[in-house]
C-alpha cells in the first residue's frame, strides 16, 4: 500500500474533531484509516509503501458510520484488508471491535466510550436524532468525520463546532452570529455577524486534501424539445393536468411544470443518442413518473436495465451493455463506478451538492479512465434556466421564489 503525497500531507495535519475534506474520489476512506492506523502506533512508513507494522494490540475499537449502501456493499471492508483489520473476528488479526453500520443506526452506539470514531458521508446538520447522538458520541471518543461538501452556511457547521467545544449549544451560536429576517413568517436567516470568527474556527477543524485529479470531465447541455402551449397553459391557469385539480402551492406548480418539461419524447430520442455512442451508462433522474418513462424504452438487444432507488437496490449489471438508472436522493453518495466513463443526467437537481456528488460516482482515483463524459438534458423552458442558473451559482433552487402564490 502506499498513499499519494496530498493524503500523506493530510494525515500528518488531521486531529481529533477535525474535518477531512476532500472532493469525490480522493481517498478519504483510506486516508482517515491511515490516521488511525498511525493514532494506535502504527508505522509511518507503511503509509509509504513500506513493510506491514503492527499496531499496539488492541487499537481502540474502530466503528465506521456510513451509508447504508457503503455498508452493504462492503466497501470499507475493502479499505480496511491493508491494515489487517476487519469486522469479522477470524480475519481481525487484533483483539479490538470493528464495526460498519450506517447512519441509520446511529443511535445504537450513542453509549460506547474510548473508541474511534468515522462518520463517513457527513450527515451531522440540524437537530435532529442523528445529530443528539452524534454530540454524546464526540463527547466521550475520539472522533473524524469525512465530506465532500463540509457545509452549504454556517448553521451546517453547527454540530461539528459544539462537538469541539466551541459554542456551548445552538442558542449561544444563534446569539452570537445570526440575524433573522423581520419580514418571513418562519425563521429565515437574513446574515451572519462576527464571520471572522467562524472562518477562524473552520479553518481550525477542516483538513483539506489538496487532490489533482488525473481525469478531465466533459460537461455538456444538450437542450430538447417541451409542450410550449402545455407549459403556459398550466403556468396560467395553475391547474394539475394529471390529477385534473387546482394547484395549491409553489411546490405544486413546479412539479407540475417539471412533468410537462421531462416527459417530451424529444428528451428521451436524446438519450437514446447518447447510449449510441457510450454502450454503458448511468442516468440520474429525479421523480418516479421518469423512471417509468426510462424503464419502458427499448434500448436494444443484449441490453441489460438495473435501478437503484427507493423501490429497489440491483446492482450494477455486468454485460456488455447497459443502461443503470439511479434516483439523485438515493444514490447521489456512497457508491462508485469505474465500469463507465459516462453519466447522463435525465433531469436536473434542485442542489448543487447533489449533482456534483452525483457527476463523482465515476470520477474515481482507480479508474481505467482519463475522460469523463457528463451529458445534461434539459429545455429553453423558465423553470429549466431557472434550476441551471441556481446549480450554476453552486446554490439550491428555491422553488418559492421562482413562483408566487
Amino acid at each position: 500500500m502506499k498513499l499519494r503525497d496530498y493524503q500523506i500531507d493530510a494525515v500528518k495535519n488531521m486531529k481529533n474533531g477535525c474535518i477531512l475534506n476532500g472532493g469525490v474520489g480522493s481517498g478519504k476512506s483510506l486516508t482517515s484509516l491511515s490516521y488511525y492506523y498511525l493514532k494506535n502506533s502504527g508505522d509511518e512508513k507503511f503509509l509509504k509503501g513500506g513493510k506491514y507494522v503492527p499496531m499496539s494490540d488492541p487499537p481502540k475499537d474502530l466503528y465506521i458510520i456510513t451509508t447504508a449502501r457503503k455498508r452493504d456493499t462492503l466497501e470499507w471492508e475493502g479499505e480496511l484488508a491493508p491494515f489487517l483489520l476487519s469486522v469479522h473476528d477470524d480475519k481481525n488479526i487484533y483483539s479490538n471491535k470493528v464495526v460498519i453500520d450506517s447512519w441509520n443506526n446511529i443511535q445504537k452506539y450513542k453509549d460506547v466510550k474510548n473508541s474511534f470514531f468515522i462518520f463517513d458521508e457527513q450527515r451531522v446538520v440540524g437537530s435532529g436524532a442523528w445529530v443528539k447522538a452524534f454530540l454524546k458520541i464526540a463527547k466521550f471518543n475520539e472522533w473524524i468525520l469525512l465530506s465532500a461538501t463540509p457545509g452549504d452556511t454556517w448553521m451546517d457547521y453547527i454540530p461539528v463546532f459544539l462537538a469541539n467545544g466551541f459554542y456551548k449549544n445552538k442558542t449561544e451560536f444563534i446569539r452570537e452570529h445570526v440575524v433573522y429576517s423581520r419580514f418571513c413568517k418562519f425563521p429565515k436567516v437574513d446574515r451572519y455577524i462576527n464571520t471572522g470568527r467562524l472562518l477562524r474556527f473552520r479553518r481550525e477543524i477542516l483538513i483539506d486534501m489538496d487532490f489533482k485529479r488525473e481525469t478531465v470531465q466533459h460537461h455538456e447541455d444538450i437542450y430538447v424539445k417541451y409542450d410550449v402551449k402545455m407549459y403556459r397553459d398550466v403556468m396560467k391557469r395553475r391547474w394539475d393536468i394529471w390529477k385534473d385539480e387546482p394547484i395549491t402551492n409553489a411546490s405544486g406548480l413546479c412539479y407540475a411544470l417539471r412533468k410537462v418539461v421531462n416527459t417530451h419524447q424529444s428528451r428521451l430520442d436524446a438519450l437514446l443518442d447518447i447510449f449510441s455512442r457510450h454502450n454503458k451508462i448511468i442516468v440520474f433522474y429525479n421523480f418516479d413518473y421518469e423512471l417509468e418513462i426510462l424503464k419502458d424504452i427499448y434500448y436494444g438487444r443484449d441490453v441489460k436495465v438495473a435501478e437503484w432507488n427507493g423501490h429497489k437496490h440491483e446492482p450494477i449489471p455486468k454485460s456488455k451493455k447497459w443502461v443503470y438508472l439511479v434516483q439523485y436522493t438515493a444514490g447521489a453518495e456512497g457508491w462508485n463506478c469505474i465500469e463507465t466513463d459516462t453519466i447522463v443526467f435525465f433531469s436536473q437537481n434542485y442542489s448543487y451538492k447533489i449533482m456534483h456528488q452525483s457527476a463523482g460516482r465515476i470520477d474515481r482515483l482507480n479508474t481505467p479512465y482519463k475522460d469523463l463524459y457528463y451529458y445534461h438534458l434539459k429545455t429553453h423552458s423558465g423553470i429549466d434556466l431557472a434550476i441551471s442558473r441556481a446549480i450554476k451559482s453552486k446554490k439550491k433552487f428555491n422553488e418559492k421564489a421562482f413562483v408566487d402564490f
